[in-house]
């Protein structure tokens, strides 16, 4: 499925008899060199996190257990809503997307990878100056 840029990603996946093995590679498997690494859990079913936009980070969500989902909305009046239930599959999702991370299952691991180190001046965390800056592009 692709959005706007966001689209799903699937990983190689290895393993045997002991077990799978996933393995993503900045540059190689997502599209940008991995410059943070930081996970969420413990979130409630009825939890949203997110709920910004950023300037400059590009992320790839991955839950590598558990399930949850991902809404994106792009400020034109598009959304998507992508079901993160595999843990060798991922979202990317570019600059400049609204999103929201919900629906965590009780064991949820998500996992994101960043293509920024973190700089809260870059967040948009009100919906309306996002739609702000995105129509006056």
């Amino acid at each position: 499925m692709k959005f706007v840029g966001a689209q799903m990603l699937e990983f190689p996946e290895v393993g045997d008899e002991r077990g799978k093995m996933v393995i993503v590679e900045g540059e190689l498997d997502i599209p940008f060199d991995i410059k943070r690494v930081f996970y969420i859990y413990g979130s409630d079913a009825d939890v949203v996190r997110g709920q910004h936009a950023n300037r400059k980070s590009e992320f790839v969500l991955i839950n590598v257990a558990g399930t949850s989902k991902v809404k994106v909305l792009d400020g034109k009046g598009n959304e998507a809503i992508f079901v993160l239930n595999r843990p060798h599959t991922g979202v990317y999702l570019p600059k400049m997307i609204w999103k929201d991370m919900y629906d965590f299952s009780e064991d949820s691991v998500l996992l994101c990878l960043s293509s920024e180190h973190y700089d809260a001046a870059e967040y948009i965390r009100n919906y309306d100056e996002f739609l702000q800056e995105i129509n006056n592009k």
